[in-house]
């Protein structure tokens, strides 16, 4: 299981979509779920957007600042998640972000806690997406980043977006050190192949999706879905993208790993291997 920040940056080049089109598509074992936290401080997008305002505001992440100020960011989590599937099965889930950028002050103090909840709950069988949007891991919410598995940015492959993509990037690489890997998740609007925007970037592209402006209004405005929406070059290119990012985990979780020492080794500890 891990947690997954994902990034925007200036020109909305599509974070809560692509977090959206991952959601939906994530692997998931059986008993196992996923949920997307929105979580940029300059408001969610999710809320009247793929959920077209049917909750109204009582759910979503302000309510948790609230919570967190009486001890209580735990048992309101779960009571915030919002259940994206038709069939009710509850393991892909939404967080909502906050409806009013005035409510981001209030936020402060329970990022850090509630980066501590997702890296708790991913242990039991829950892998975490959070939406950074554009300008989430900054400051106090930094830490969202910072304890994160892997940060993926979306980025367009425009010059407008590589300029974006490439100020988002080094800010990022400041917040998360060598701690956590770093990529791309391209979407394939403009003229630069995917070899050069990682050259330009520095940052190794994760995935492609491709430019399906249509599709895409089903993900960030809950338009309704065209013919055959799930099979199509958007959702598929999602769904083999979702595979990456977590194979991006896979090295992060390699590279911090202990060295595996044979049988009878004598450690500090004393003998390894033995019983």
């Amino acid at each position: 299981m891990a947690v997954v920040a994902i990034a925007g940056g200036l020109g909305a080049p599509g974070a809560t979509t692509v977090a959206m089109a991952l959601l939906m598509t994530w692997p998931l074992p059986e008993g196992h779920r996923v949920v997307l936290a929105e979580a940029d401080p300059d408001g969610g997008a999710i809320l009247p957007g793929a959920l077209q305002g049917t909750l109204g505001n009582t759910h979503g992440l302000r309510h948790l600042a609230v919570a967190g100020r009486q001890g209580q960011l735990g048992e309101a989590f779960w009571r915030q998640l919002v259940d994206v599937t038709d069939a009710g099965t509850r393991d892909r889930l939404v967080l909502p972000g906050l409806y009013d950028p005035a409510h981001a002050f209030a936020m402060e103090p329970v990022w850090k806690p509630l980066a501590g909840l997702f890296a708790g709950i991913e242990g039991h069988g829950h892998d975490v997406l959070v939406d950074l949007g554009r300008r989430g891991a900054v400051g106090s919410s930094a830490v969202l980043a910072q304890r994160a598995d892997a940060v993926v940015v979306v980025a367009r492959n425009t010059l407008r977006g590589l300029q974006s993509a490439n100020v988002r990037l080094k800010a990022l690489r400041e917040v998360v050190g060598g701690a956590g890997e770093v990529g791309v998740l391209l979407v394939d609007e403009g003229p630069y192949s995917k070899d050069e925007v990682r050259k330009r970037l520095e940052v190794p592209v994760t995935a492609v999706l491709p430019w399906r402006p249509k599709d895409a209004k089903v993900l960030s405005d809950g338009a309704e879905p065209p013919r055959r929406f799930e099979s199509g070059e958007l959702m598929r290119a999602a769904r083999s993208a979702a595979v990456r990012v977590q194979e991006l985990v896979a090295i992060r979780r390699s590279r911090l790993a202990p060295p595996q020492l044979p049988p009878g080794t004598v450690t500090a500890g004393g003998v390894d291997g033995a019983r």
